[in-house]
């Protein structure tokens, strides 16, 4: 019945019925209606799944065909929000086989029909779920969903998260993706400690979340981007580190990683290899160093090699503080900054050139600089990477300035350079 509910267009069907008369004269040669149903579903689900519901009509053997897709992605579209949600309900109601990956998104409302298809789809067990609806409101993800045990791959948007008593955690899930979700620090605290082999960990736009404490022995990669007050990591694994926090976001008045040896900042991103820290608002920086240039410290972030920073060149705090976490780098060997400028500045406060500072790169090979605009304290930077890295090979500029930059490229030009083969190379 389901099947008749969802009505072919009729160009789709005479289509449909043309194959199936060609197929049936043939079905004896026909390999392919002779594959295995496990492979037969494998084929099929490299198709729309639309399409692979209109297989059914070719021949008896292909009718069920498809209820053994062990991927199903399903997109509204063009579809009539009643022909989708006849579509979700037919494939989750008749699906006879495991779906291993299962990928919704829609740009309609769905909210009535959602509680329904969580139920039926955690009764498929499936190891991946994707769920993108980002049309109104957020969607309350139903608890039947937390107790989908074999789940490996979670990708959420706009959802609430809000776990029930019973949860007893994913065991095997390697992949966590949350979205524009709103929940709280104990919800989100219990969601990454119950996934004891987590790997990859992304936490974007969020809300109702005031202190991130992220407990995740395995975990490798993490990317944070969102408003909140503290966070505290114990990932002795992680490599790589994301962390944008948002312009509303408030800096926890804790005790600075400088002063701590056993600050559980430092402590989580000692061992990292790579850490991006993107739109810099202070928050983040503030962790690094309190708004003052530092004596060089013991070694903290002996792996780490690549840094990724947004920087305001014409803010103090952001500049001592990526001072400090240069200094407690020693074998870093690549450097990315891009510079953006702020609303508020006193360019004669943060001139970089001022200060004495003096610093060791010893591995510094390749460093750039973004969004270059030739104003003081950009040059300036450019200035004390030359003279601090002895094995530089070659500073990159992107050129982003309005102005005559034959003035700029001369101060440059004729910067001292501790590294013989320093290069300084600007592109437009």
């Amino acid at each position: 019945e389901m099947l008749q509910q969802f009505n072919l267009d009729s160009e789709a069907m005479s289509t449909c019925k043309k194959t199936r008369a060609e197929a049936t004269s043939v079905v004896s040669s026909d390999r392919l209606s002779s594959l295995p149903p496990k492979i037969k579903g494998n084929v099929l689900s490299r198709l729309d799944v639309r399409e692979a519901v209109r297989t059914s009509t070719l021949s008896s053997t292909w009718r069920d065909a498809w209820t053994n897709m062990p991927k199903i992605s399903l997109r509204d579209g063009n579809f009539t929000r009643t022909r989708f949600v006849t579509l979700v309900d037919m494939v989750l109601a008749l699906h006879m086989g495991t779906i291993e990956e299962f990928d919704i998104s829609s740009e309609k409302s769905y909210h009535d029909e959602f509680a329904r298809w969580m139920l039926m789809l955690s009764r498929r067990s499936p190891r991946s779920v994707t769920i993108k609806l980002n049309s109104g409101p957020r969607y309350k993800i139903s608890s039947c969903v937390f107790s989908i045990g074999d789940l490996k791959f979670l990708q959420l948007e706009n959802c609430i998260i809000s776990l029930p008593r019973a949860f007893q955690g994913f065991k095997s899930l390697t992949y966590l993706s949350l979205n524009n979700f709103s929940s709280t620090d104990r919800n989100i605290q219990n969601l990454i400690s119950f996934c004891p082999v987590l790997k990859d960990l992304i936490l974007t736009t969020f809300e109702g979340i005031n202190q991130l404490n992220i407990q995740a022995p395995k975990l490798e990669y993490l990317r944070v981007y969102g408003d909140f007050e503290d966070i505290n990591l114990e990932a002795p694994n992680l490599k790589v580190a994301i962390l944008y926090l948002g312009h509303q976001a408030k800096a926890y008045q804790s005790v600075p990683i400088v002063h701590d040896k056993e600050n559980h900042i430092k402590k989580s991103l000692g061992g990292l290899s790579e850490i991006k820290i993107l739109g810099i608002t202070g928050s983040f920086m503030k962790y690094l160093s309190k708004g003052r240039i530092l004596t060089k410290l013991p070694s903290v972030f002996t792996r780490l090699e690549n840094i990724y920073l947004n920087i305001c060149f014409w803010d103090r705090r952001q500049v001592f503080a990526a001072y400090s976490l240069f200094q407690n780098a020693p074998n870093l060997k690549k450097l990315a900054v891009w510079s953006y400028p702020s609303s508020t500045w006193d360019q004669c406060q943060a001139r970089i050139l001022e200060h004495t500072l003096q610093m060791q790169m010893d591995h510094l090979v390749t460093a750039s600089v973004g969004c270059f605009r030739g104003l003081d304290n950009e040059v300036d930077f450019v200035g004390k990477l030359l003279s601090w890295a002895p094995a530089l090979e070659e500073v990159k500029i992107e050129w982003k300035g309005e102005t005559d930059c034959s003035m700029v490229f001369a101060k440059l030009l004729a910067m001292p350079r501790v590294s013989a083969r320093a290069k300084v190379i600007v592109t437009f």
